[in-house]
């Protein structure tokens, strides 16, 4: 099987439980995610989400993701469910992990595997590490905000 890492980081200014806190209110995403342009679903192991993947200068798409990990202050990790299972599946995930002085470093990243893996490979790092490098700028900025709404 072939297979494609997307590996992104960045340190937070905030507790695990505060970036939990906004990566877990699916219903504010459309305030400021600029990746996941707007989200609903009940995060538990098992259930599915519905996103709306519209990254700047990308075409948006609906997703239905299954939930394989919403641990609280921990992580979150969902399965791309495609049409055609084994051409191009995604498992999706962010991993909060304490850090002293009670900031977080995220770990936010995508597996993709699959059998058309060799013909997305290079495109897929060029289409996917910029917006998760700018979702992960933006849940910093708004898990550090003195302002919650």
């Amino acid at each position: 099987m072939f297979k494609v890492q997307i590996d992104t980081d960045i340190h937070i200014g905030a507790p695990p439980s505060r970036v939990w806190e906004v990566l877990s209110d699916l219903a504010s995403y459309e305030e400021w995610n600029p990746m996941i342009r707007s989200a609903a679903g009940t995060l538990a192991a098992g259930e599915k989400l519905d996103l709306h993947f519209e990254p700047a200068g990308q075409k948006g798409h609906d997703f239905r993701p299954k939930l394989l990990v919403a641990e609280p202050g921990r992580e979150l990790r969902w399965l791309g469910i495609p049409r055609f299972p084994g051409l191009f599946d995604s498992q999706h995930y962010f991993i909060l992990e304490e850090q002293p002085g009670g900031k977080t470093h995220l770990r936010h990243g995508m597996s993709f595997y699959g059998l058309l893996i060799p013909l997305a490979g290079k495109r897929l790092d060029a289409t996917t590490r910029g917006p998760f490098d700018r979702m992960n700028a933006a849940l910093k900025e708004r898990a550090e905000s003195r302002h919650t709404r």
